[in-house]
Order: structure tokens, then sequence, then C-alpha cells
């Protein structure tokens, strides 16, 4: 596994000094996808220039561009993800982060069902875009405090079965997992689903080592289902290096079965 943090280029020379590997920013960060080509082109400039890469990035769907419920407009999705997706490209972003709560949330009083299918359509349409600019979208389940919708693996797991495409796989994040006291069952039978990992503890949201959290059984979890590819922390940055520094080294450790 390759361990990273979500920050901004600004943040990457500290990150690097710490032993991260590569930073995760933003689809608004970064690609931009409803600014104009230069901004992308300036936002792109100061990623290059930081020592480490960006291969993913979060934040998939701005709030106001909904998924979900009657305002939902599949053809400006379809019109800002193939934006973002050749920008993506263009960056070196590999993995982009479906949370998107804002846009996802089903309105009340609209139907469940109907909201799911909305989904489902939404990443039919956008898989084959994202394949062929060598993007893979992973659906993050996000805690229910934060969202109505997609808030379990099994959930997630269901909607990526689903769809069935290559370019739409499955996130875990710890924190939200941790939250709502997910199932590690439901972890461990999906975790060949697994394209992306995100890390934070409960109940602050810190980086590990800042305050106590146990990932030891998580992690055997996620290594017993093979997988091998990114973490990344996701949460409040520490106030110094050396918590920072920290972080990265239990953060390696968990990821070698160390700890």
């Amino acid at each position: 596994m390759k361990i990273g943090i979500c920050c901004g280029p600004d943040k990457a020379a500290a990150a690097a000094k710490a032993g991260f590997e590569y930073i995760e920013s933003s689809v608004g960060g970064l690609l931009k996808p409803l600014a104009d080509r230069a901004a992308f082109e300036e936002a792109l400039r100061q990623v290059k220039a930081c020592p480490l890469p960006c291969p993913a990035v979060n934040c998939f769907v701005p709030g106001e561009l909904k998924i979900t419920g009657p305002a939902a407009d599949l053809a400006a999705l379809e019109r800002y993800v193939t934006v973002a997706f050749e920008r993506a490209e263009q960056a070196g972003v590999q993995t982009i982060v479906f949370g998107s709560g804002g846009a996802r949330q089903v309105p009340d009083g609209f139907p469940a069902t109907r909201a799911t299918d909305q989904i489902a359509d939404f990443c039919r349409m956008f898989a084959p875009i994202a394949q062929r600019h060598g993007v893979t979208v992973v659906v993050e389940p996000l805690n229910r405090s934060e969202c109505n919708i997609l808030t379990t693996v099994g959930e997630s797991a269901a909607l990526v079965r689903r769809v069935n495409h290559p370019a739409l796989r499955l996130l875990v994040d710890a924190y939200h997992f941790a939250k709502d006291s997910d199932s590690f069952g439901d972890l461990a039978a999906h975790a060949n689903l697994l394209a992306h990992v995100h890390l934070a503890t409960i109940p602050n949201r810190l980086a590990p080592r800042v305050e106590p959290c146990d990932f030891a059984r998580f992690f055997k979890t996620l290594r017993k289902g093979g997988y091998t590819g990114r973490v990344s922390f996701e949460g409040k940055m520490p106030d110094s290096d050396a918590e920072l520094a920290k972080a990265a080294a239990l953060m390696r450790s968990l990821a070698d079965g160390a700890t």
C-alpha cells in the first residue's frame, strides 16, 4: 500500500518530509471543471511544481449540481464530468473519489428507490467517459450524519455491482466506517471492489496518533481481502511537523502489517 494525505500543493513539502508518498487534492481545487482553462492550467502548474505526485482527487461533484431529486440534470452532469475527466487525464489523476454528499443527498419526500436509480444512471453515464481517460471513480460510503444515501459499504458495493463497469469501484473511509459501526463482514465480502481507502480517527477526524484510535482490525481486513492500493489520511491537518511524521509512520506500519 502507498500512503498519502489529502491536502493542497502548499502542504506537499511538509507531507513529503513526514514520509507521505502522494497528495490527494480535490476536483474543484485541481481540475476546476466549472472554471476556464486558464484557471485549470494555473492549478496544474502548482501541483506539478510540488514534491509529491497527485494521483487522486476527491469531492467529485459540487453540492449545487444535483444527482438526485427533481432538480437532477443528467445532461448538465455529463458536461461537467466530461471536462473533469479530460483534465484528470492531463493532470495524471487516476482516481476520483465520489463522496459528494450534497450532490447526492435525497430531498425530503423524494422516493429513495428513485434516487438510487438516478445515482445508478449517473454512474452508467460517466463510467465509459472515465475509462476513456484512464480514470477510476470510487464510491465513498458517507456516515449518516453527512448524507442519507450510500451510507454503508454494503449499499455502496451494491451500486458498484449493479452498474458493473471497470471504471466504477469502491472506497472505504475508516472514519465513516467506524462512526456508524459499519460491518466488517461487508468490508471483507466486498474487499475485491476496493480501489481506494481514506483514514482518520474517531471521534474528531484527526491524523493517526493525534488521538487514540485502533485501526488494527480495519487494516487486517484490508490485507486479508488483498487490498494493496492507496490509503489517504483525510481530516484535520496535524499542528506540527512532528505529529505529521508520527501519523505517516503509523500509517506505514499499519499498511505493512507491522502494527
